[in-house]
């Protein structure tokens, strides 16, 4: 076969994969109408035209070439598809769905212009690969955007967990709630010392009293937050301190005896008034 020829017939199909780029498009939404019901339909067809000229494309021009459109198309528009909440699965099944009408395609040309075995198997493996690449940059692009997004909730979270607040001129708390693990122990220091500083404190009370257990290694950071805090000049008080964290203390061979401790932040502040 010549090359002339071999490119004409490639072409065939992709020009008639362009003449029904529209109607490719829609069919998705008559396939699976629920899924569907409270999307921005208009931006997912177009996101869909894309797509499918992509594939097209890929029919007669350079692998490489798709792969590269591939690569761009998944970065650039996978923002759209978490913006409208488009689960995972359900993406990925955007991406396969035209692998049978676009094969039916390529079938039909196949057998109205006579391609030989060989000529149809390569097309058909090609369009395959840039389909199964197609897969692969959307889930890459989901996954990335994923954890970006969760690393910012819980850098955010992190960060509410652990608040400084000032309740008067001189006297700031620190409630601390639920379980605390190595890494907002660490940032607990941060946040104690950098807040103390800027609401200028001078009794800072670390209350317990919302913490249901306090491992030996978090007992020894908090003690060296008190201690950071007592060396810039701010008094620090201990308060909420219940029986099972009294212990995992005493293991630690901390010294109470410059160490002010109540049983609740009631008794604290008043303690601090008078």
């Amino acid at each position: 076969m010549s090359t002339s020829l071999y490119y004409e017939q490639l072409n065939c199909i992709t020009d008639r994969i362009f003449k029904q780029m529209e109607v490719l498009a829609d069919q998705r939404f008559i396939a699976d109408e629920n899924v569907y019901s409270k999307i921005n339909n208009e931006k997912l067809l177009l996101w869909r035209i894309r797509l499918i000229k992509i594939y097209a494309d890929s029919i007669s021009e350079d692998i490489q070439t798709s792969y590269e459109n591939l690569k761009e198309w998944g970065n650039d528009t996978v923002n759209l598809l978490v913006e409208m909440s488009l689960p995972l699965d359900t993406a990925i099944e955007e991406v396969r769905f035209y692998r049978n009408t676009i094969g039916e395609i390529i079938k039909d040309e196949a057998i109205s212009q006579n391609f030989s075995l060989e000529l149809l198997y390569e097309v058909l493996t090609r369009f395959d690969s840039v389909v199964d690449r197609a897969v692969h940059w959307l889930s890459l692009s989901y996954n990335r955007m994923y954890s970006i997004r969760i690393g910012a909730a819980e850098a955010t979270a992190l960060e509410l967990s652990i608040p400084v607040i000032k309740i008067t001129e001189s006297i700031g708390v620190i409630p601390l709630v639920g379980d605390i693990d190595t890494k907002r122990a660490n940032e607990l220091m941060d946040k104690a010392l950098t807040q103390s500083i800027a609401y200028d404190l001078e009794h800072v009370i670390m209350d317990l009293s919302g913490v249901p257990v306090i491992d030996t290694m978090v007992a020894d950071q908090i003690f060296k937050v008190m201690e950071a805090l007592r060396l810039i000049g701010i008094t620090v008080y201990l308060s909420g301190i219940r029986s099972e964290i009294a212990q995992t203390m005493v293991l630690l061979g901390i010294n109470f005896k410059d160490l002010s401790t109540y049983a609740s932040l009631h008794h604290a502040f008043e303690s601090i008034n008078k």
